[in-house]
């Protein structure tokens, strides 16, 4: 019988189980090519939307260091080879940290400066940004602290006044200038230099992280123009954030930096480790939470994560967010994106608001999802996709339409959330902060404004964030989910404290919240609620709870945290198993075999090897015996991704595999630079050649591209261990065979 094969036929998975991180799967036996003494260019190389071999690249490591390794003893020279290879590892993930932070930092500064001049330009010097001009102004007043005379809004600039129907007018058609022409700037950039620098760029790592080959995607036409377009984009007032796509940024950094070194240039299986501690540095530098990041890799888009990579990404995150903090973007030589003081300790009766948090959460993810997927798909099969430029126009016009009027959906999203964050103090002059100024703190008629405000910016968010997410331009999720929860958290956390405050003699209120005192604080509520939405729409759990407490320094409020977080994935994952990232993945089209989920089937191998049984019987090579003219027949006359070797057509025990890639490159060197070769020429995956006839053509010996151990599993191996043995060796073919 013959030895069925299942494999990935060109990376795309067409059986469901090849995985996403696969190599070309020829073995590394000593000298690629044995018809000349160096090995021939292209062999052992991955074409582009391919999939790499994890244990193939695994062992060209191990080789190599072992021979470094015999070396060192032999010479001084070879020592410090030795030593300088064991540290570049280090060095990298430091050059890494500390471009990505210094790109961050550009980033955060640019982008605050473009969202303020939407509304006005500083007089003392155009570069500085509505907070920084008013910083060493002394005719600031305390109830308007941010004015200042050197700051002028445009209407002041243009019309000389600031009052009355004309210079609102004025502003609100600036407004919407400068959002149209930041993001048709941002779509054309894109379109035109780097199609690969849209969207958040967090499904594609997952990819190209589990082993996928996407050439361009890590690029530095990519970085350029992500960079640029990211700044453009927030500073549009699109319902984005920039955190994602700093992951992105983070990992071309990466992978531009890789081709200083030898190890991770030749490496395919070694660059995804480094891209792994990118991923970490990327989330370490977009909230300032190192420790965050490295769990955010480690749970959420890493696919391959040893040791090793767990110390050198903590490593790259503090050196990132060193480098952040040293350029210091916000200003407040803090790290943190929102620094929240809170005073009043939570209660256990407030589990049960922010268990209902966690369930509004849960329920908006999977919403969300849904919608956004469809709305996606739609634009991928319709009309709509072929006009990128016009539909980021008409969505940012909208947004910018009805966003200025009010001021909650006006300011930027990390704006928004860090005023919903706050908690009040005596100074704050902020409308949610209106309280009348008696001693139990009423509401005043400023915070119910502001509420009605919120219950608007709401459900803007909510609509708008549906059909921003996956335009032509660059955009996060984070801070856009964020904001629904918090605006959520904040109303349901005023109805709380207004609750306590008015009914303090009920029984649930009367234990633990006497009356006069301050025993609800409306900001964490906001905290909560933002990590339950964001937690719903990524499926993120640990990695969320420790980005939350170090982004707010809220180490004391770890536990409602942990409850809306868990109470969120358990809803969302009742509705729905795919987090936003995976559901991306799914619809793209990319290969990626969830680690994740359960392989539910009770098949056997022989059930979902191609061919199968009932077809023609499988395409193989014989060891010996076969033309170099009938081995590029059957390459021509199939579209396999590579070949069993088997003894002979009559005895098909198996020898080996070998892809087609190295096949057609070895031949195709043999015919132009081994002298006699024809299509008469036998070809020969033997050790020793047997004597050949004087006259005869020279025979061409190919046992070097064939990889003598490939992996097998007989024809009655559950179809649930194949997927695990896909999953945790990352094959990319498995060869399934009866009696050997």
């Amino acid at each position: 019988m013959t030895s069925p094969l299942f494999t990935d036929d060109g990376g795309y998975g067409t059986t469901g189980y090849s995985n996403d991180m696969t190599g070309n799967g020829a073995g590394s036996n000593g000298k690629l090519m044995d018809l000349l003494d160096e090995p021939v260019p292209g062999v052992g190389t991955y074409e582009d939307f391919n999939t790499i071999d994890w244990v193939r690249e695994k062992s060209k490591d191990r080789d190599r260091h072992r021979e470094i390794t015999s070396k060192s003893e032999q010479s001084t020279w070879d020592l410090l080879h030795s030593i300088s290879d064991a540290f570049s590892g280090w060095l990298l993930m430091l050059l890494i940290g500390l471009l990505s932070g210094a790109l961050a930092g550009c980033i955060d500064i640019s982008a605050h400066w473009l969202t303020d001049l939407k509304e006005g330009v500083c007089l003392s010097g155009f570069w500085f940004n509505h907070e920084h001009c008013c910083w060493g102004s002394n005719q600031t007043t305390f109830q308007e602290r941010d004015r200042c005379p050197q700051w002028q809004s445009w209407a002041e600039l243009l019309g000389g006044s600031s009052e009355g129907a004309a210079a609102y007018i004025v502003n609100y058609l600036m407004f919407m200038l400068c959002a149209l022409l930041f993001s048709f700037l941002a779509v054309i950039l894109v379109r035109a230099f780097a199609p690969y620098a849209c969207g958040s760029g967090i499904p594609e790592i997952k990819t190209i992280l589990s082993g996928f080959i996407i050439r361009g995607y890590l690029g530095k036409w990519t970085l350029i123009i992500k960079t640029i377009t990211l700044v453009l984009a927030v500073s549009s007032g699109l319902s984005l954030g920039k955190e994602g796509p700093l992951v992105h940024v983070a990992c071309c950094c990466a992978n531009i930096l890789c081709h200083l070194f030898t190890k991770y240039r030749q490496n395919e299986a070694k660059r995804r480790e480094v891209l792994s501690a990118a991923a970490a540095v990327g989330v370490s530098v977009a909230f300032g939470a190192p420790i965050g990041g490295v769990l955010f890799s480690l749970e959420e888009v890493s696919y391959y994560f040893p040791l090793k990579t767990l110390w050198r990404s903590f490593f790259a995150a503090l050196v990132a967010a060193f480098t952040l903090r040293s350029i210091n973007p916000f200003g407040n030589s803090r790290l943190v994106l929102f620094y929240v003081e809170f005073h009043t300790p939570w209660h256990m009766v407030e589990l049960v608001p922010f268990i209902l948090l966690g369930i509004f959460g849960g329920l908006w993810g999977a919403l969300f999802i849904r919608a956004n997927i469809a709305w996606c798909r739609r634009r991928k099969t319709t009309r709509l996709g072929h006009y990128p430029v016009l539909e980021v126009l008409v969505v940012t016009g909208i947004t910018a339409l009805l966003s200025f009027p009010n001021s909650y959906t006006r300011m930027s999203g990390s704006e928004l959330i860090s005023e919903l964050f706050n908690d009040c103090s005596l100074l704050d002059s902020s409308q949610l902060c209106d309280y009348n100024s008696s001693e139990n703190r009423p509401a005043g008629p400023g915070v119910y404004t502001a509420l009605w405000q919120l219950a608007l910016a709401l459900f803007f968010k909510m609509l708008v964030t549906v059909v921003t997410f996956g335009m032509k331009v660059p955009s996060g999720l984070f801070i856009p989910s964020m904001a629904v929860g918090a605006i959520a958290g904040r109303l349901l956390g005023v109805a709380m404290e207004q609750m306590a405050l008015n009914h303090h003699d009920w029984l649930i209120v009367k234990g633990w919240c006497s009356s006069g005192a301050d025993c609800i604080t409306p900001g964490l509520y906001a905290m909560v609620g933002a990590a339950a939405c964001l937690g719903g729409v990524t499926r993120m759990t640990i990695s969320l709870v420790v980005i939350m407490f170090e982004l707010t320094g809220g180490l004391e409020y770890i536990v409602p945290l942990m409850a809306a977080i868990m109470t969120s994935k358990w809803v969302a994952d009742a509705l729905g198993r795919e987090g936003i990232y995976e559901a991306h993945i799914r619809l793209n089209g990319y290969p990626f075999l969830e680690t994740k989920e359960e392989y539910g089937h009770k098949t056997l191998a022989q059930d979902v090897m191609r061919p199968r049984q009932s077809d023609p019987l499988l395409v193989v090579l014989t060891q010996e015996g076969m033309s170099v003219g009938e081995i590029e027949g059957v390459i021509a006359d199939t579209d396999y991704s590579g070949f069993p070797v088997v003894v002979s057509q009559e005895s098909q025990r198996l020898v080996g595999f070998v892809l087609r890639r190295d096949l057609v490159i070895s031949l195709d060197n043999a015919r132009k630079r081994q002298e006699g070769v024809v299509s008469a020429s036998l070809v020969f995956f033997l050790e020793h050649v047997p004597p050949q006839p004087f006259s005869g053509p020279p025979v061409v010996k190919l046992r070097g591209i064939l990889d003598l151990s490939p992996f097998t599993v007989t024809d009655h191996t559950p179809m649930a261990i194949a997927v695990d043995i896909f999953r945790k060796l990352g094959l990319r073919q498995c060869l399934v065979t009866h009696n050997g």
